[in-house]
């Protein structure tokens, strides 16, 4: 076992006690935690030991061989796709998982907010013309690879491109052992290019708006998300349902009660994302809000999101 699994296990389960760790493993108190923060490296014997003890609580060698990809998807527009994608993998590279964000949106907006704006190799070039896939370095272990208006091409030529729908799939594959997480920013619609991501995907997560018209298009994604199940990757999973733009009134009260009840077998997170000022200064500024404004109540609903998310999917795996 080596050093970044063992560091990489801990992130994952935030339930562990450090300092328990270290005490039933008989190493010295702060050696994970400068390992965590400073990069320091755990000395042989210790990492034996502490290896001994993460056995017990569900660590494996084959566990992480493989990246988590991420569809992030809604049919509808101006539901927070773009900004649940680049916020929830800062959030995650924060935390020191390596991350990569693929924009499959042909406004490009993910790559603009990262500040990749006219990007010379982009996802079109590689899912048309077999080129490598672009990743451009954003930040400490967050990359992206870029978009811009080129992508709709790609929409208009999956028909005639072999294999279409499993392009993506097929150009990420060489990614998935270098990265824990790769999150993919989808179209607003239901398109082809939607179902390219989610035929690459692990799991899915949809923003929603907890308004009347968004809730009824669950069924539309629901049924989607069948037929990609059915036809193109059977072991994709629905991680659950965040809701975004949240205002303090009755009325999203009772439309995010109503789905809760309604929706039995799909996740509902706690952590929502309120509707905020910062978020659309963000957006004007073409910034993320993480960069935007670190410390803001917009990041911390998205740090909040991050960290339920990475313990639900210890509950799933």
């Amino acid at each position: 076992m080596t050093q970044e699994l063992a560091l990489k296990f801990i992130r994952h389960n935030p339930a562990l006690l450090v300092s328990s760790l270290e005490k039933e493993a008989g190493i010295p108190r702060q050696t994970i935690t400068r390992a965590l923060n400073e990069n320091r490296a755990i000395p042989e014997k210790h990492l034996e030991l502490l290896f001994s003890i993460l056995t017990k609580y569900g660590y494996s060698p084959t566990l992480y061989q493989n990246a988590r990809v991420i569809s992030v998807v809604n049919h509808k527009g101006g539901v927070g796709k773009t900004t649940t994608t680049a916020s929830l993998g800062e959030a995650l590279s924060k935390k020191g998982f390596k991350v990569l964000l693929i924009d499959l949106d042909p406004q490009g907006n993910l790559s603009q907010i990262l500040g990749v704006d006219m990007p010379e190799v982009q996802v079109a070039d590689s899912l048309i013309d077999n080129v490598e896939f672009p990743v451009v370095k954003i930040d400490d272990n967050l990359d992206l690879s870029p978009s811009d208006i080129d992508l709709a091409n790609v929409e208009m030529r999956f028909h005639e491109l072999t294999g279409g729908e499993f392009r993506l799939k097929n150009r990420i594959a060489h990614l998935l052992a270098k990265y824990d997480y790769i999150v993919i920013d989808c179209p607003p619609s239901l398109n082809k290019l939607t179902l390219s991501a989610m035929a690459a995907s692990t799991s899915c997560i949809i923003p929603l708006l907890p308004e009347m018209s968004a809730v009824k298009g669950l069924n539309s994604i629901w049924g989607k998300i069948m037929e990609v199940r059915k036809d193109l990757n059977a072991s994709l999973q629905i991680d659950g349902v965040v809701f975004t733009m949240v205002k303090k009134n009755t009325v999203h009260d009772g439309i995010k009660n109503y789905v809760k009840e309604e929706v039995k077998n799909i996740k509902i997170f706690d952590a929502e994302i309120k509707h905020l000022i910062d978020f659309q200064k963000s957006q004007i500024a073409q910034n993320s809000i993480s960069k935007f404004s670190q410390d803001s109540e917009a990041a911390k609903c998205y740090w909040e999101f991050c960290d339920e998310y990475i313990s639900y999917l210890q509950i799933v795996k």
